[in-house]
């Protein structure tokens, strides 16, 4: 009841009347307010900026201010909403084909995916089945450098390195993933992965470099593995609904503040070089996995691209990336 009555709290003004939504832009941001750290807010900045500077008024709200990632869907696709910061898993309940940006060792880099969503027409193909669910994804967003493996236990310097490990999954797609590399896998809640890493309950969990600094898991996280396995991505969603309602003119701000955050926040990527030597500072110990391990890591891994997605799925991903 006491989060309920918060959460009606935070949205007074912002939701509660028609109308409002042409009135005021609310974002829902999902990593802390950290234009240095983390690419997520970079974006979510850069995108009310513009719409502030052009005559639409936008508000952030912390992370969690409006509830945790189901809430935050929940209301973009009620039109409670207009604009969420979320996982990419958020939206595989409608649809599954955005998890073609989940499939460890199919992208070489940001320019590859960019080609693929925007150029290769995924992005459109991707709102194709979301938006008559009242949800549209805005953009993607990359959060930081590739994926690694960070573990509470030991140094990975192969796959077989992974026997015995338990590691935290979003999904069951990734307890797959884990099984193929000779780990398990157990699903876990982000707000619970602290509290599960220091009890045993999970190992460690598959993320870009920054995360543990960010959120201030490095007094239990003890060791990472630069293994590049996948583009490290999130997604900004919006109510298509409020989209919908837009005038022409509102609509074009928007587009364009879009745009303006997506150039933001890929210029940001390259200032991540540094992130590295602060997980050493942290006493976080580093492996830089050899090519060799990587090609035995990315040859296992693709065993499970049709348990990602469907295999027509597949298809169109490769068709949009060239291969």
């Amino acid at each position: 009841m006491t989060h309920q009555i918060l959460k009606a709290a935070a949205l007074t003004g912002a939701l509660a009347l028609p109308g409002a939504a042409m009135a005021q832009v609310s974002i829902s941001l999902d990593s802390p307010p950290d234009l240095e750290g983390s690419g997520s807010y970079v974006w979510a900045h850069a995108f009310a900026g513009h719409l502030n500077e052009n005559g639409i008024e936008a508000q952030e709200f912390q992370r969690g201010a409006l509830g945790g990632d189901d809430e935050v869907f929940d209301q973009v696709t009620q039109g409670l909403l207009e604009v969420g910061m979320s996982p990419l898993n958020i939206v595989a309940s409608v649809d599954t084909l955005i998890f073609g940006l989940r499939l460890p060792y199919f992208f070489a880099d940001m320019e590859e995916v960019d080609r693929a969503l925007l150029e290769g027409g995924m992005l459109e193909r991707i709102n194709e089945a979301l938006t008559p669910a009242g949800v549209r994804v805005l953009d993607v967003t990359v959060v930081g450098a590739a994926t690694g493996i960070f573990n509470t236990r030991r140094a990975i310097n192969s796959m077989a390195d992974m026997e015995g490990l338990r590691m935290r999954a979003l999904d069951e797609s990734q307890i797959a993933l884990f099984q193929a590399w000779g780990a398990a896998g157990t699903i876990v809640n982000w707000a619970e992965v602290p509290n599960a890493l220091q009890t045993g309950v999970a190992d460690g969990y598959l993320n870009p470099a920054f995360v543990p600094l960010l959120f201030g898991h490095t007094e239990f996280i003890r060791h990472f593995t630069d293994a590049a396995i996948a583009p490290s991505l999130r997604i900004a969603i919006a109510s298509e609904d409020w989209y919908q309602g837009l005038g022409e003119a509102d609509r074009e701000v928007v587009d364009a503040a879009v745009e303006a955050a997506r150039a933001a926040n890929r210029e940001w990527l390259p200032t991540q070089v540094g992130v590295i030597d602060q997980l050493r500072e942290a006493d976080v110990a580093v492996v830089e996995l050899s090519d060799e391990a990587r090609e035995e890591f990315r040859q296992a891994s693709m065993v499970t691209y049709e348990q990602i997605v469907t295999p027509e799925q597949l298809a169109q991903w490769r068709e949009a990336a060239g291969r």
